[in-house]
C-alpha cells in the first residue's frame, strides 16, 4: 500500500486491518507520553490548498506522536502566490526528500495527480466533493468502538450531501462494513447519480429518528454552494436539524455524528451537539489514532505493530 485516496480500494479488509491497527495506537494515546519512534527519520509534508483545523492539526499531531519530521505548507507564504503550479510546487518539495504528502485540496482528484509527480507516499486529506478517506475510517472506528461493530449498524446521514466529500467517503466505508445507510436530504442537496448509490433515501429527519442507531449530521457548507439550494436556513433547520425535541426521540443507545465544524442551531441543536450520546470529541480524539495508523501504515517499512508495542 504506497497512496491512500479513496476508501473502496481498501476493501472490508483493508479497512478492518486499519481499523485494527489504530486500537494500538489508542492505547499509545491514552499513556502520559504519547510518542513512539515508528517512523523516526521520516519526513511528512503537510499540503493544504485549504482551510482546516481538526485535519490538518490531527495529521500534524499523528506524524510527530509517531517521531516523524513534520513539513508545514502554507499558501499563503509560499510561491502559489506568485503563480506557481501544484505541479512544480510537489515537485520542488519533493526534492528536499521527503516520504509522504497529505494533501488537501478544492479540485477533486488532485491529490491523485500528486500520487503521479512523485514516488513518496500521498494521503488524501480531502479533495474538493469527491473523498475524505481518513475522516470515514476514525467515524467507522468511532462508531465500532462505541457499538463493537457496524454490520446491521442503521445509520442517517443527514444534510448537505451533494457538496460533502465526507458522506461519499462515509457511504462507501460504512456500506463496506455492513451498516444500512439512508441519505436524509431535500432534493437539491443530493447528487443527480445517488439513484445507484447503495442507500435509502428520505426527504425529512422525522422520517427516519425513530429507526437509527446513528444519527450523523452534515455541515450546510454554503461557501461551496453557487446558488440558493434551500429557501433560508430557517427551513432548513426546520425540517433537517437536529433540534432538541428531535434528539429526544433518537433511542437511549442512539449516536449523535458530525465531521466539524458545527453550525450551531442550523444542522444541531446546542443540546444535541453536548448530549451523552454525543461522539463529537470521540471523532476528534480518534482522528489522531487513526492517522496514526494510516501513516504507520504506509511508511513503517516492513515494520510489525509488535514493534510498536514494545515503545509502549
Amino acid at each position: 500500500m504506497k497512496d491512500l485516496l479513496d476508501i473502496a480500494p481498501l476493501g472490508r479488509a483493508g479497512i478492518e486491518t486499519l481499523l485494527d491497527l489504530t486500537d494500538h495506537f489508542v492505547e499509545v494515546n491514552a499513556r502520559t507520553i504519547r510518542k513512539v519512534p515508528a517512523l523516526r527519520g521520516r519526513t511528512i509534508v503537510s499540503l493544504f490548498y485549504e482551510d482546516s483545523t481538526r485535519t490538518r492539526l490531527s495529521f500534524e499531531t499523528a506524524a510527530k506522536r509517531l517521531g516523524a519530521d513534520v513539513m508545514t505548507f502554507s499558501v499563503s507564504s509560499s510561491s502559489v502566490a506568485k503563480g506557481e503550479s501544484l505541479r512544480d510546487t510537489v515537485k520542488t518539495i519533493d526534492a528536499f526528500g521527503v516520504d509522504a504528502f497529505v494533501v488537501r485540496h478544492s479540485s477533486a482528484g488532485a491529490p491523485h495527480m500528486v500520487a503521479r509527480w512523485t514516488d513518496a507516499s500521498v494521503v488524501n486529506g480531502g479533495d474538493g466533493w469527491h473523498a475524505h478517506p481518513t475522516q470515514a475510517l476514525l467515524d467507522a472506528y468511532t462508531i465500532r468502538s462505541r457499538r463493537g461493530r457496524l454490520d446491521g449498524c442503521r445509520i442517517a446521514i443527514v444534510g448537505d450531501v451533494l457538496h460533502s466529500r465526507v458522506a461519499r467517503s462515509n457511504v462507501e466505508a460504512f456500506g463496506l462494513l455492513g451498516a444500512e445507510i439512508t441519505l436524509v436530504a431535500p432534493p437539491t442537496l443530493l447528487p443527480p447519480a445517488v439513484s445507484t448509490w447503495p442507500v435509502r433515501v428520505a426527504h425529512h429527519i422525522d422520517h427516519v429518528l425513530d429507526d437509527i442507531d446513528v444519527c450523523y449530521l452534515l455541515r450546510m457548507q454554503l461557501e461551496r454552494q453557487a446558488q440558493g439550494l434551500v429557501p433560508s436556513l430557517r427551513e432548513y433547520t426546520s425540517c433537517f436539524g437536529l433540534t432538541a425535541d428531535r434528539h429526544r426521540r433518537l433511542g437511549p443507545e442512539a449516536l449523535v455524528m458530525h465531521p466539524g465544524p458545527l453550525n450551531r442551531g442550523v444542522e444541531i441543536s446546542q443540546e444535541a451537539a453536548d448530549a451523552p450520546n454525543s461522539v463529537i470529541t470521540q471523532q476528534v480524539a480518534h482522528g489522531v489514532s487513526v492517522r496514526m495508523a494510516v501513516l504507520f501504515r504506509l511508511l513503517g517499512s516492513g515494520q510489525q505493530i509488535e514493534a510498536v508495542s514494545e515503545d509502549l
